[in-house]
């Protein structure tokens, strides 16, 4: 990122809010009595290596030995199903790849809170975190590699600090992500699931905090020439000018949920405002089936920044709709619906054409409408990566 105005960021800050200081708690590091634990839990010689070097190599203040690379989407061409879920769900797994998963753990700043100094909320990228030194109402630790919001004693408190400091951070134009501003609120939850504040939707990838949405599917049964029931999908084309993912295919219906929005609320009013579904039939007939969960690492095709971090939680609905029930844009996000046959939408899938999240709520899909099963490839570690355990308090 290009340097910062440091003295122009603090311009924007109100000084009128209260400030607090209280010390801080380490972020996730190994210490020497942790990796000799995990030596006698019996945890192979490189594992224990590897913490050893990136614990090491924080003790010393110096940066863990290897390069994160830039995500990228994965290569055009068919793509297999685990390829649509390693291209979503791509931070590492600490089981399959331990020297990546502390090189990435060890870079990233830990988000806390004062009241809650053993509890991480999210991972920060140190450009990012290197705005806050210095900032009110925040405390940048290096060697504990933290960032703690010292202000606040309830989440009234917090919340309008943090949006004292992202506001400043939009008026500097610094940061591209935050041209995407929404003005919607997004919640940010403790180790009780408690609502410790909430943020400004477009800044959740800056702080790495987990964000929550809901993705539906419509679809019809009808059966044609005498043959049993087929299945199709109604799948939508996002607006080709939308900031992120533009004129890649959808979900039916999907959207964010916001600080004091229940799942299903957040489905109804997404269904009207996104495809024109009547409210009736959305509250009769929906089926919430469950989440789907991971952590993406964002690329490009997100808009802002590359390399900021996106735990998410997906609730997930189907409905199953009739032939006269025919969705329909009613804003200028979205290009038009197609009902689409389950080959073309596997099609679609194989040929990257749907936004990576959308792409993994339709494998949890199949594989729930037995469309996929244990005989397909890789069903196994699917089923496993589509629920993935977040890292961070969830509501």
């Amino acid at each position: 990122m290009a340097s910062f105005n440091f003295s122009k960021l603090k311009e924007y800050i109100p000084s009128e809010l209260p400030k607090v200081s209280l010390p801080l708690m380490p972020s996730f590091k190994m210490s020497g009595t942790e990796l000799e634990d995990a030596e006698t839990r019996h945890l192979d010689e490189q594992t224990a290596n590897d913490s050893r070097q990136a614990a090491e190599a924080i003790a010393e203040d110096e940066p863990f030995s290897m390069v994160l690379a830039e995500p990228k989407p994965i290569p055009v061409g068919p793509k297999s199903n685990l390829d649509l879920i390693n291209e979503c769900d791509n931070f590492p797994y600490h089981q399959k790849n331990t020297q990546l998963y502390l090189a990435h753990i060890n870079t990233y700043y830990g988000l806390y809170v004062k009241d809650y100094p053993n509890t991480e909320l999210g991972y920060i990228l140190p450009s990012v975190a290197e705005v806050f030194r210095g900032l009110p109402d925040w405390k940048l630790n290096d060697a504990e590699r933290s960032l703690t919001l010292i202000t606040g004693n309830n989440e009234e408190e917090r919340s309008r600090a943090v949006a004292a400091t992202t506001k400043a951070m939009r008026a500097t134009e610094h940061f591209e992500v935050l041209k995407g501003w929404r003005d919607e609120l997004y919640p940010v939850y403790g180790p009780d699931r408690e609502l410790l504040f909430s943020m400004e939707r477009a800044a959740s990838a800056l702080f790495g905090i987990v964000t929550y949405g809901v993705h539906m599917t419509a679809y019809t049964m009808k059966a044609e020439d005498g043959e049993d029931e087929a299945m199709r999908l109604w799948v939508p084309r996002r607006a080709a000018n939308k900031q992120t993912y533009g004129g890649m295919l959808d979900n039916t219906v999907a959207g964010g949920i916001s600080t004091g929005e229940s799942p299903f609320e957040s489905l109804v009013r997404e269904a009207q405002e996104e495809a024109s579904l009547p409210e009736d039939i959305v509250r009769r007939d929906v089926k919430a089936v469950g989440t789907v969960t991971y952590f993406h690492i964002r690329d490009h095709r997100a808009g802002g920044e590359t390399r900021l971090l996106q735990p998410e939680v997906q609730y997930v609905y189907d409905l199953q709709v009739a032939e006269d029930v025919v969705p329909k844009p009613s804003d200028d996000e979205v290009a038009g619906f197609e009902l689409k046959t389950v080959d073309e939408v596997q099609k679609a899938l194989r040929d990257g054409e749907f936004k990576p999240n959308c792409a993994l709520v339709l494998l949890d899909f199949f594989i729930r409408h037995n469309i996929l099963t244990s005989e397909d490839p890789g069903y196994i570690e699917m089923v496993a990566r589509l629920h993935r355990h977040l890292e961070f308090p969830t509501r």
